[in-house]
């Protein structure tokens, strides 16, 4: 079990409902287009996004299996849509809903790109209890808050 200090990780920066969340990546992962709104939210700067796996932004809370899902998803050429907390560069997090898909040239797969949207807190509640449960069942890390 992995333990935090009260502050890490607890400071939630919410989406605005009127704002779009967009990035592409080439085949790898790597960031090769990251939209002002993602730089704003996630606290990066572009040139500190760009080239880099995005996975810079996955939460620990984030189950692996959620992941692979979306790999294996998106591979056999499907949509994936999903419930993603994300990981702030100040170590704080947001929640989005994350709708990823390939991108085609003349109908050879080229990137991938990801589209994310806010969430109510009531779907952010759920999927923290769901993750955290799946986490446990696959003994994965786990996190326990200690206070100071």
């Amino acid at each position: 079990m992995i333990e935090y200090k009260e502050s890490e990780f607890l400071v939630e920066t919410e989406v605005p409902e009127d704002e779009l969340i967009i990035s592409r990546t080439d085949l790898n992962g790597k960031i090769t287009y990251a939209n002002e709104t993602f730089c704003d939210i996630s606290g990066y700067h572009e040139d500190e996004l760009l080239g880099k796996d995005h996975s810079i932004v996955r939460h620990p809370d984030m189950p692996s299996a959620a992941f692979e899902d979306l790999w294996s998803t998106i591979k056999a050429g499907k949509q994936w849509i999903g419930i993603v907390k994300n990981l702030r560069k100040d170590r704080g997090f947001y929640w989005v809903e994350a709708i990823v898909s390939g991108v085609y040239k003349k109908g050879e797969l080229v990137e991938y790109k990801s589209l994310r949207t806010p969430i109510s807190y009531v779907t952010k509640l759920k999927y923290q209890r769901l993750y955290d449960k799946m986490r446990a069942e696959n003994n994965e890390r786990t996190r326990k808050v200690i206070y100071e």
